[in-house]
């Protein structure tokens, strides 16, 4: 049984997140409620304060499809 101090603590951490970066937080809300299916690429970028620019994509496969089904089983 998870300790009730320690999910104060994400609880708050969450929330601080959520308050710092909304945009961020309302994109994952639209893609969660879209939902991600087979074939959809998923892509992340991270662009250092330098201007160097890091990029990885992958293709959603019917197995990242479940994994992402069992996760939202767990709670």
């Amino acid at each position: 049984m998870p300790n009730p101090a320690d999910i104060m603590k994400l609880m708050g951490m969450k929330n601080k997140f959520e308050s710092s970066h909304p945009k961020f937080v309302s994109f994952i809300k639209d893609v969660a409620s879209h939902g991600i299916t087979e074939g959809d690429i998923l892509e992340v970028t991270i662009t250092r304060p330098t201007g160097e620019k890091t990029t990885a994509n992958l293709r959603v496969t019917a197995d990242d499809v479940e994994m992402v089904q069992d996760l939202k089983n767990l709670r």
